[in-house]
């Protein structure tokens, strides 16, 4: 992918609006008091980014996070921490510079823009501790070759913030999406929301919550109706039943109930939960198509998981559907498969249901060239055994 320089000549000839639309506008009470030095970054407009190169680009990122994750371990070096502790350290550092810096929002664009695009709002994962929008770069990189941009939300992660300053960032993501894709070039009236890992269990609860404020009658920034579809990738959407598997698979209790506002709130930051509840009959009603994608053999997040959601879900009268994935971990539907190449049948249904009422586009979908391996399999088979996920 190209990037183009928020301050380059060439941008107001590609979007004429793009200088005019105003800045993600993150002004909750809880992020001024933990982040207000992070306040200028909120002046920062989206990151664009456009057909061209893409491996310079990742190339350049990787450069930037080798430099900064390496002073910052010889800083904590200095400081004589244990080798756990640099490590960790650095990541939290790294993370942090990227946050103060960054916009908070990146958008991956066609190549040509002639008429109003399908719309992709997408939250990355990252076990709510080390997310990052730019994890989400692949996913824009192939949707966008599809006529399909792709709005890549960037939120807190602990300990900069808990779950609710997590959801409302997201929110607010979904907000400036839903008001200004217009002047990218984008079809507010196709937006569709999807979250992998822990951004699908953030994404859906505030999709959930947007629903709630609307049947209660609240003011709200954006509305459920904008939404064409949810896609939820590999999340988890019953805290009270992960507790436990996370404390096993090495997020432990104590720091994950830190994360989720403590034991009380599991139900409150819970679709799962919140969607039986009496009280949000009417909310669930407001709800789009949700459609869940998560591997067979997920061993970071059980599939169960999105089973029983799913279930619950058609239970109460939503509308509903799960895709399981035989021999697929948790990171291969994201990863592995789109770097591997060839045939990937998680994108293509995700493309096949946008595109489903274009021809046009469904033609050309059709003629597109096979997808290009990105990374040799050794290396693949090699990240795929040595993932912590």
């Amino acid at each position: 992918m190209e990037m183009e320089n928020n301050k380059g000549d060439d941008k107001s000839q590609l979007l004429p609006r793009a200088s005019t639309v105003p800045p993600i506008p993150y002004t909750n009470n809880n992020y001024q008091r933990r982040r207000k030095p992070l306040s200028k970054a909120k002046s920062t407009p989206p990151r664009l980014y456009r057909q061209g190169s893409f491996s310079r680009d990742i190339g350049h990122a990787a450069a930037e996070t080798y430099l900064i994750t390496w002073l910052s371990f010889k800083l904590l070096s200095y400081l004589g921490l244990s080798m756990d502790y640099k490590i960790y350290g650095s990541c939290l550092i790294c993370n942090a510079t990227y946050a103060w810096f960054s916009p908070r929002l990146d958008l991956y664009l066609p190549e040509k823009i002639d008429s109003p695009k399908p719309v992709v709002a997408f939250v990355t994962g990252g076990a709510w501790i080390i997310g990052y929008k730019a994890w989400g770069s692949l996913l824009g990189k192939q949707l966008s070759e599809h006529d399909i941009i792709v709005a890549c939300i960037d939120y807190r992660n602990f300990p900069q913030g808990t779950i609710g300053d997590m959801v409302e960032d997201v929110s607010q993501g979904i907000s400036f999406v839903c008001n200004t894709v217009a002047d990218y070039g984008g079809d507010p009236d196709r937006i569709y929301l999807m979250g992998q890992s822990a951004g699908a269990h953030i994404a859906s609860c505030a999709l959930m919550k947007q629903a709630i404020k609307e049947s209660r009658g609240e003011s709200v920034s954006w509305s459920t109706s904008q939404m064409k579809a949810y896609f939820g990738l590999s999340g988890g959407y019953n805290l009270p039943n992960l507790v436990d598997h996370f404390n096993n698979r090495g997020l432990y209790r104590s720091v994950f109930l830190s994360i989720m506002e403590g034991e009380e709130s599991l139900p409150n930051f819970s679709p799962e939960i919140m969607v039986q509840d009496q009280s949000s009959k009417a909310a669930v009603q407001l709800l789009p198509h949700i459609i869940l994608f998560h591997g067979a053999a997920d061993s970071s997040i059980p599939p169960d998981s999105s089973k029983t959601f799913v279930d619950t879900l058609n239970g109460v009268g939503a509308q509903a559907e799960l895709i399981l994935y035989e021999g697929k971990t948790h990171t291969d539907l994201f990863l592995q498969d789109p770097l591997r190449g060839g045939k990937d049948d998680l994108f293509d249904h995700i493309v096949a249901y946008i595109h489903a009422n274009d021809k046009e586009a469904l033609a050309k979908d059709a003629m597109a060239p096979p997808r290009k391996r990105l990374v040799p399999e050794i290396l693949l088979k090699l990240a795929r055994r040595v993932s912590p996920f």
